[in-house]
């Protein structure tokens, strides 16, 4: 949004009903496996991406919606595991934080103004979108907020 590149274009994942028969795990170990990676500290995206390597008792989980029928987030409210705030959400105001701080040791940086005023507009906009649903009604963002959360 705030660079001068263009979006890339990519194609759409091949339409898959079944898992592929080279990977028969069972939807419950999947689900245990989901639920003890999210009680270790990982992140929904994290988690996608070990149990694809790793995967579950030596065989990897290609998709996790296919061998489940339900998403990552889904099996994290399911089991009371989800995080308090959204992903997304959470690593821009990590960002934001950084670039703060930064700014603090270095407040001749013009770049990194620029960057945290970005970040923090990104930050907001995201907040407003999740206010209500994952977000209390009364959320509001700022460095203070974003700092207690992160710790």
């Amino acid at each position: 949004m705030h660079t001068r590149r263009r979006g890339q274009s990519s194609s759409d994942q091949p339409v898959a009903d079944d898992p592929p028969e080279w990977s028969d795990v069972d939807s419950e170990d999947v689900e245990e496996r989901v639920v003890s990676l999210a009680e270790e500290g990982h992140s929904q995206s994290e988690i996608g991406m070990i149990l694809r390597d790793e995967g579950v008792k030596g065989t990897p989980v290609p998709d996790v919606t296919l061998a489940t029928d339900k998403k990552i987030g889904e099996i994290l409210e399911e089991h009371n595991a989800a995080a308090e705030i959204p992903e997304d959400l959470r690593n821009l105001m990590e960002r934001a934080v950084r670039l703060r701080e930064h700014r603090e040791r270095h407040p001749g940086d013009a770049q990194n103004q620029r960057a945290l005023q970005n970040t923090e507009a990104k930050v907001r906009r995201l907040v407003n979108y999740y206010r209500g649903d994952e977000l209390d009604a009364d959320f509001r963002y700022s460095y203070d907020v974003a700092k207690r959360l992160l710790e």
